[in-house]
């Protein structure tokens, strides 16, 4: 009786695995949490098994950090640069949900070829740090169904050389204005710039070209379209941007 129903067993246990079914996790195991991955190869917890919480310990950020996001806010995409000297960075979007905050999603990309600055002036080839809201998009092609307003132009086209000689073409099909010294509600390919023109400007969210920026964040094509459609004007998007130390404050 006792071999009968261990065969049984065995020949259960072959069927579970056959069919791509889960084994059980044993008695008193953690089960392992699923993931997703994303754009960049990493893998990212699934949504529904994570841990909703503060901005500050979901996302890594220091209390002043978190502090910066308006209570009116509730997507946060964080831009984290590798270092303050470098323009490497990872681009994440954060949501609040009822229960607190949860990753979204997450891309590799770059930011300006000489690192992070908390004075940017305009052709210092750096990011500036900050909180900035995020309320137009626009570029080359077709909207890609963002609900951000979108304004479509022949002249969102790069203009002279990337920092490496790299092509850049391709990186305008879409962008995100980060409202940083630029008058929300026009098209990123506005000029005025209130604070005036040596604190630059035209500091967007754009295609990926494989190298440094000017000082624009960028992310993949298919990340950044992904972001795209995730943005609601509703729920005052803002980008939170800098290198780990500034967001540790």
């Amino acid at each position: 009786m006792l071999l009968l129903v261990a065969l049984l067993v065995v020949m259960l246990w072959g069927a579970a695995r056959a069919s791509g079914v889960d084994e059980p996790t044993p008695a008193g195991a953690a089960a392992p949490a699923p993931s997703s991955v994303t754009d960049d190869g990493a893998p990212a917890v699934a949504p529904d098994r994570q841990v909703p919480g503060p901005l500050a310990s979901v996302a890594g950020v220091g209390k002043h950090t978190a502090a910066s996001v308006p209570s009116s806010s509730s997507q946060v995409v964080l831009v984290r640069g590798d270092a303050a000297s470098l323009a490497t960075t990872a681009v994440a979007l954060y949501q609040r949900t009822a229960a607190g905050w949860v990753l979204s999603a997450r891309w590799r990309g770059h930011v300006g070829a000489k690192g992070w600055t908390s004075d940017h002036r305009e052709g210092d080839l750096r990011t500036p740090t900050g909180t900035y809201a995020l309320s137009d998009a626009g570029g080359l092609q077709a909207d890609p169904g963002t609900a951000l307003p979108y304004h479509r132009s022949s002249s969102f086209v790069p203009t002279g050389d990337s920092v490496f000689g790299d092509s850049l073409e391709g990186s305008f099909d879409h962008v995100v204005a980060i409202d940083d010294n630029r008058r929300p509600g026009r098209s990123p390919l506005d000029t005025e710039r209130p604070q005036g023109s040596i604190r630059g400007g035209g500091i967007w969210l754009h295609v990926d070209h494989g190298g440094p920026t000017h000082g624009c964040v960028s992310l993949p094509l298919a990340g950044l379209q992904q972001l795209m459609r995730a943005l609601v004007p509703a729920q005052h998007p803002v980008a939170v941007m800098g290198d780990p130390a500034r967001l540790q404050a």
